[in-house]
């Protein structure tokens, strides 16, 4: 099957709308502070609560991806894992993707209310590695009450591979955790890959 068949084919199998595919994909660019940023990534004004609201209100699901200045890892996502169009379109169309800088100076609020920098958002869930991704559920309900580990549905810790990186976004995307686990689900077979 040709490249341009089966990029198709797996846009199809992902229920991506082809006119989104047509779209020109910008690369990455690195920004001052080291860190390569997505033309799509959110701009925020780093208020969690009103980034979840938002992200519910256009259909999607709020991701946190932490960075690092020389992260080779950080890097090796942005220009292979974000550079695949089908994976970069599937998950444009279904997640808002907040970055921020595991050592980082800028305040955040957090789903609790409390106001600290992103260091310290940082230490206060756990991240350690570069790249992480947290997703988190869609209601803020959800979150009342819990632990800051706890108010996560998933975390994607370190480099992953192009085609698990897109499948862990499908996973959240579908809500499959609310039924298996991450593991089994990557261990069945990829219906982007059939044709």
């Amino acid at each position: 099957m040709s490249t341009r068949r089966r990029f198709l084919a797996g846009a199809l199998a992902l229920g991506l709308p082809l006119p989104a595919l047509a779209e020109p994909v910008q690369g990455p660019v690195q920004g001052d502070d080291g860190l390569y940023r997505e033309p799509w990534f959110l701009e925020s004004f780093l208020d969690l609560p009103d980034d979840l609201k938002a992200a519910r209100e256009h259909g999607k699901r709020l991701a946190v991806l932490w960075e690092l200045k020389g992260c080779p890892y950080c890097k090796e996502m942005h220009l292979v894992n974000f550079a695949d169009p089908v994976a970069s379109a599937f998950i444009r169309e279904r997640f808002e993707i907040l970055q921020l800088n595991i050592i980082g100076a800028r305040e955040v609020t957090d789903f609790d209310g409390e106001t600290l920098t992103e260091k310290r958002f940082a230490e206060k869930y756990g991240i350690r590695f570069t790249p992480s991704l947290q997703f988190f559920p869609t209601e803020d309900a959800s979150l009342a009450g819990k632990r800051p580990r706890e108010r996560e549905v998933l975390r994607m810790q370190g480099y992953v591979a192009p085609a698990d990186f897109r499948r862990t976004f499908a996973f959240v995307a579908e809500r499959a955790y609310e039924r298996t686990s991450l593991r089994e689900y990557l261990r069945a077979p990829d219906p982007a890959q059939k044709g």
